[in-house]
């Protein structure tokens, strides 16, 4: 079970993050940066009947709940935090999430990171103390946010710690894409892979 560090403000939104996580968790590590586009269920059966009838999707079991839809990958080179600054969504998104993988270290070893970001990059993964953490991040249009964090050394359900503030300057980010005024270019449709199942179908 999820460690929650403080309950959910958004249960939705949480569960569409624990989904993710569990996804991203199924596809191992070493893997790239993901987006995914998060729509309110009932709004999805609305528009896409077929697609939802190929979920398994009805009016029932849309009620309340949040899909989210994987994004095309990001382009080789491209850093995510860059390519959320170009993000923007159209009404019908309700919120967005992201998945990293990042290195962190230890607060005691912070003076000794370089200022040159490919020298700390270096840095880090040579550090003996280093540790490997997914992280799985998402905002709602309404402000809710939800975070789990999976460390590689503690790859197992039990060990994903949620809450809602574990990575600020991530959500902050996300909270952008989601601002009318704060985007330069659309991301366009919320098309991608409807969900997080591998066999579920593109919109």
């Amino acid at each position: 079970m999820t460690e929650l560090t403080d309950l959910p403000e958004d249960p939705a939104l949480a569960a569409a993050v624990l989904e993710i996580e569990e996804h991203a968790a199924e596809g191992g590590w070493d893997r790239p940066a993901r987006l995914y586009a998060l729509v309110e269920t009932a709004d999805l059966v609305r528009r896409e009947p077929a697609l939802a009838s190929l979920m398994g999707l009805d009016s029932s079991a849309a009620a309340g709940s949040i899909t989210p839809i994987e994004q095309d990958e990001l382009a080789p080179g491209v850093v995510l935090e860059d390519a959320l600054e170009s993000i923007g969504w159209p009404p019908e998104v309700a919120g967005c999430a992201a998945v990293v993988e990042r290195l962190v270290l230890p607060p005691d070893v912070d003076a000794e990171i370089p200022e040159d970001p490919a020298e700390a990059e270096r840095f880090a993964r040579e550090h003996p103390d280093r540790q490997e953490v997914r992280i799985v991040a998402g905002v709602s249009r309404s402000g809710s946010a939800y975070c789990a964090l999976r460390l590689r050394a503690h790859d197992e359900a039990a060990s994903v710690v949620g809450g809602a503030d574990l990575v600020p300057g991530l959500l902050d980010r996300l909270r952008a894409t989601l601002d009318d005024g704060g985007a330069d270019q659309s991301a366009g449709e919320t098309g991608g892979q409807a969900g997080t199942d591998q066999g579920r179908q593109q919109p």
